[in-house]
């Protein structure tokens, strides 16, 4: 299971404020503590700097890879912020994201085929988001068959079925995991992740509704997901369905979580 940790966010307060305040202590404390309990990419998002989003973005990017060896998940839908903290990022970073909006689309694959990056792909088209399981598919056929057709390596797109709050529609989880199954049938090589979080939103106790759901979208193919990684409870439960699906052969990397104290 590919984790992309979602704390350093600047939609969050505590993120906000201390990119504004500049505490660099803070950002990079945060990054390693993702990083440590198992995170494979740490997302950094300056999106709620409307005007000047770029240099905020450079800043984190900057601040947090002097503290951790895993590459950065670039998350902006502005293509300028993106060419920017590209610049700045050493190695190979991902993109977080592209969709099939032509606009957004033409603007973000040469910089995913310049920088050889990996990129989360959204099941959106220009119509919008897409409400049924079928829709996402249709939608995930067509970047696959573009992404493809402009020389993006398949294997390095994580495609993102959009999850909805099941406090909205209650068929929303339902349709969710049907399309990550349908998704996975593809056959691409392309990898499955998610905003693992938004099927919570609106509901008490959402971890434990996180944590469920999780596991339920592993079982249908999702490889990856977007979520705090400092959740232990959900970062035991990814270990031990790994077992489980038979993706952790011999239960390696469980038993040496479970003796590094990681396992709840």
């Amino acid at each position: 299971m590919i984790i992309i940790g979602e704390l350093i966010n600047s939609t969050r307060k505590a993120i906000k404020k201390a990119i504004d305040e500049q505490d660099v202590a803070y950002i990079q404390e945060l990054a390693k503590k993702q990083e440590e309990a198992g995170a494979d990419f740490i997302d950094v998002n300056a999106g709620a700097y409307v005007h000047d989003e770029a240099k905020h973005l450079v800043w984190l990017v900057e601040k947090v890879q002097e503290v951790v060896s895993k590459p950065l998940a670039l998350d902006s839908p502005d293509p300028k912020a993106l060419e920017a903290a590209l610049k700045v990022h050493e190695g190979v970073p991902m993109i977080n994201s592209i969709s099939l909006e032509k606009e957004r689309y033409g603007q973000v694959v040469p910089l995913v085929k310049e920088s050889g990056s990996q990129v989360v792909a959204l099941c959106m088209s220009d119509e919008g988001m897409p409400e049924t399981a079928e829709d996402r598919v249709e939608v995930a056929k067509k970047l696959l068959a573009d992404l493809d057709k402009d020389g993006v390596d398949l294997t390095k797109v994580f495609l993102d079925p959009l999850i909805k709050p099941v406090s909205v529609n209650g068929e929303y989880g339902p349709q969710a995991l049907e399309a990550i199954e349908m998704i996975k049938n593809l056959e691409s090589g392309a990898h499955i992740t998610s905003g693992l979080s938004n099927i919570s939103f609106g509901l008490p106790n959402r971890a434990l509704l996180n944590q469920t759901f999780i596991v339920l979208a592993m079982g249908r193919g999702m490889d990856s997901a977007i979520v705090d990684p400092l959740d232990k409870k959900k970062m035991s439960l990814v270990k031990a369905a790994e077992v489980i699906l038979n993706l952790d052969p011999y239960a390696m990397n469980y038993l040496k979580a479970m003796r590094a104290g990681k396992l709840i």
